[in-house]
């Protein structure tokens, strides 16, 4: 049975921090304690999920202004490996919005892998976020699993927790809908062409169309990748650099992400500014 709960104690914060490093390792950039609980008590969220007395994942997000107005920046989102399956992400983002709804907030914003499909599945399609902005290598060089091989490239997702598409987003999700358009979005171009080579999706050339939307596809299993095919993996990440940047300079935004559960690759669907983001809908044929 798990328990969400608000940490707000040293106790608490130490344990997070446990946490970090089972997730990250030790050599990563670990928040400490004393940061987190001065953040809890002053208007930062910090939400645990656990499993008896056990924490097995946490949300954590910090206050900020961006144009004027009250945001929130969501820093670390982690769940034990042994706790994954399970959809502790999934609850953890939707206590965190429900706790910044009650402060007020309207806008929670984090920077994701976009070649870390499972995440890009959890943040466009499930929540509802919408992505415009790509930074490259963000963060410099890390050290961890998670980021060998290749440059610390992030999407950064904005998450309007009032807007209609993201309450359509999370009640499609609650009445177990699909979540699509229209069948049309299937035939959109790709922005990336790809093959099978051996084990992994290889990518190929880069285009940049003229099309209302576009499909930027990306691999499976892209922390493998790094680590057992680096070469593969960091031509990836420059491709798909490349296709957010071109397709953001001209006003697209990656508005949804189709998963291949079969597989574990997937697709961002990119549109123009002027198209919405995808609406529920029953027998749409994509999940």
């Amino acid at each position: 049975m798990i328990r969400i709960a608000d940490i707000t104690d040293v106790a608490g914060c130490r344990a997070v921090v446990a946490l970090q490093e089972a997730v990250w390792g030790r050599d990563g950039e670990i928040v400490p304690a004393s940061l987190l609980v001065v953040s809890a008590k002053r208007g930062g969220i910090l939400v645990g999920a656990y499993e008896g007395d056990d924490l097995a994942g946490f949300v954590w997000s910090m206050p900020g202004w961006r144009d004027g107005l009250a945001t929130h920046w969501s820093h670390m989102l982690a769940v034990r490996p042994a706790a994954r399956g399970a959809g502790l992400g999934e609850r953890l983002k939707l206590a965190q919005r429900e706790r910044a709804l009650q402060a007020g907030v309207e806008v929670i914003e984090w920077t994701f892998d976009p070649l870390q499909a499972p995440n890009a599945h959890l943040n466009l399609h499930v929540l509802g976020c919408t992505a415009a902005e790509y930074r490259a290598d963000a963060y410099g060089p890390m050290a961890g699993p998670l980021t060998a091989g290749t440059p610390t490239d992030r999407l950064v997702a904005e998450w309007r927790l009032r807007e209609a598409h993201v309450a359509r987003r999370l009640g499609a999700r609650r009445a177990r809908g699909l979540v699509a358009r229209d069948r049309g979005v299937l035939e959109a171009p790709p922005a990336i062409d790809v093959r099978r080579d051996g084990d992994w999706l290889v990518c190929g050339d880069v285009h940049v169309h003229d099309a209302r939307r576009v499909l930027l596809p990306v691999p499976a299993r892209f922390t493998e990748m790094q680590q057992q095919a680096t070469p593969a993996a960091l031509a990836w990440r420059l491709a798909a650099r490349r296709a957010f940047e071109a397709y953001f300079s001209r006003g697209y935004r990656a508005v949804d992400f189709f998963l291949d559960r079969e597989s574990g690759a997937g697709r961002y669907l990119l549109a123009l500014a002027a198209d919405p983001p995808s609406q529920p809908a029953r027998n749409a044929g994509l999940h």
